[in-house]
């Protein structure tokens, strides 16, 4: 089926049902000499579409569409075919009529509403002057043990998606699908972070069957160079694949994205051996617990994030077998994270000197014992209001002064939580939830501050980085070795009216960042 056009949820082939519906129920209420053409007019629209979306597979949105346009399709077609052959024809009368007309035009407004609020994701082209591959890994840390088993034996394992600058592949190449390497892992996936969220499955099937810009095991980019790192955790109960868009913008721009699944806190992670590892993590409500209990979890990201840093240095020597090795520069890594992801990437960056730089994206520092580090750090957050969450700005520029390099944190104009992730191009645009700059701004928007940030940190690329992240919302710089309170960042952020959606955490739980 061709991809859903952005702004409206519905594809070209999704159209003609969708005018043609209108169609057949207006056309009882026109003139007579209009009603015939009309009519006929509509049929043609929906038969032949609705036949093509039946035999590709019908989005659950459409359904109410069909749905309606089946009915206005039964009540309009035979008075019509009955006047062609002469035959006396019969119309329900008008009040019976109407209430007919209106319920047919409230399943196609529902289908069309739906299809506007779910649309399968399309995903921004990326910008940068390569082809984007991706490829799926899984490692285990023989020196860690699971501790979200009681099985002595078990060992640490993450399972690692890479983003990477690619040759150009062939026109007819198939692109990846997202949330995963096969439709059925997608499905998995897809149905998983729904009921981590508490919301029915189906809302958000549409999401395993987008097509994403990256093609799996593509050629590594021509060129011989080696390729800065990025390796990227995700929220809580988030999936490696959550902010894809920003993670293929990146590659196209001459990185290597490493996001990781963390098993027992991501939503679902698919092992190799074919297991599907669900989420154990639970929030308690009592907000002392679920803090001890987030310090832990972050940690362990923390160590996750590392050891896949390790696995990459491996990689590229050659000890583990694969397209890139020689290709990676370890030398120049970062560690980000989204949220929960945020806070590892943060605590990961003040254990592991190996990492050069740091990107928090709207995550609440959980680090228990923050100490001084070294690399340079971005922030990027929603409008914060000190009533709802006095502790989260305060917390933030604690750690960003203790960067013995300069700290950034742009507060990005109507932003929320899911903002910086790659939501807002496929649930529902309210502002609360994903924000109010559109379908594609905000992963835009993510993306390009990003790499504005590593180009400056681990490319050396010559300009005032201020005056370039300035220009993604509200800057705030944190100087090196500056104290807490004695810049203008060391207070709450003034901005009441933004909303916060928190973190995403199942139904009923204590929300945590």
């Amino acid at each position: 089926m061709t991809e859903t056009i952005v702004g409206l949820g519905v594809s070209p082939l999704e159209i003609p049902v969708l005018l043609g519906a209108v169609a057949l129920v207006l056309a009882r209420w026109l003139p007579a000499g209009a009603r015939g053409p009309v009519t006929l007019a509509g049929a043609a629209a929906v038969v032949p579409a609705g036949a093509a979306l039946i035999a590709l597979g019908v989005r659950w949105q459409l359904v109410p569409v069909l749905a309606g346009a089946a009915i206005a399709l039964l009540f309009a077609v035979p008075p019509l075919l009955r006047r062609r052959t002469g035959r006396p024809t019969r119309r329900a009368p008008w009040w019976l009529a109407l209430p007919g007309s209106a319920a047919c035009l409230g399943l196609v407004a529902a289908g069309a509403g739906a299809a506007w609020m779910f649309p399968r994701p399309v995903f921004p082209e990326p910008s940068g002057r390569y082809a984007v591959g991706t490829t799926v890994l899984q490692w285990t840390d023989p020196d860690r043990p699971e501790t979200a088993t009681s099985d002595p034996d078990d060992r640490r394992t993450v399972v690692v998606q890479l983003w990477y600058p690619a040759r150009k592949s062939p026109a007819d190449a198939e692109r990846a699908q997202y949330l995963g390497r096969t439709a059925q892992e997608a499905h998995v996936v897809s149905r998983g972070v729904a009921g981590y969220l508490g919301i029915p499955g189906f809302l958000l099937d549409d999401a395993p069957r987008a097509r994403t810009h990256s093609v799996f095991d593509a050629a590594v980019a021509d060129g011989g160079g080696r390729f800065p790192l990025v390796l990227f955790s995700p929220g809580l109960g988030g999936v490696r694949t959550q902010n894809t868009a920003w993670a293929e913008e990146l590659a196209s721009r001459g990185y290597v994205v490493a996001a990781l699944d963390h098993p027992y806190d991501s939503a679902v992670v698919t092992l190799a051996d074919g297991r599907t590892v669900r989420t154990r993590i639970r929030a308690t409500g009592d907000p002392a617990e679920d803090e001890r209990l987030a310090a832990g979890w972050t940690a362990v990201r923390a160590g996750d994030l590392s050891f896949a840093l390790t696995q990459l240095g491996r990689l590229d020597r050659g000890e583990i077998p694969g397209s890139l090795t020689g290709r990676l520069d370890t030398g120049r890594a970062a560690a980000t994270g989204h949220s929960l992801g945020g806070a590892a990437a943060l605590q990961a960056a003040r254990q592991d000197p190996r990492f050069a730089a740091v990107i928090n994206l709207d995550g609440f520092p959980r680090d228990p014992d923050p100490q001084p580090f070294h690399q340079p750090a971005l922030a990027l957050t929603p409008p914060v209001d000190p009533g709802e969450n006095p502790d989260y700005i305060p917390r933030l520029t604690q750690v960003l002064t203790l960067s013995t390099a300069a700290g950034y944190r742009i507060t990005v104009p109507g932003a929320a939580h899911l903002t910086f992730t790659d939501a807002p191009l496929y649930l529902p645009p309210v502002p609360a939830l994903v924000g109010s700059s559109g379908r594609t701004a905000g992963p835009r928007l993510t993306a390009a501050a990003s790499a504005a940030f590593l180009d400056a940190t681990l490319r050396s690329k010559p300009g005032d980085l201020a005056t370039l992240l300035s220009a993604y919302g509200r800057l705030t710089v944190h100087p090196a070795g500056k104290e807490p309170g004695a810049g203008e960042s060391a207070r709450p952020d003034p901005a009441p009216d933004a909303a916060r959606s928190g973190e995403p955490v199942p139904a009923g739980a204590h929300r945590l960042r």
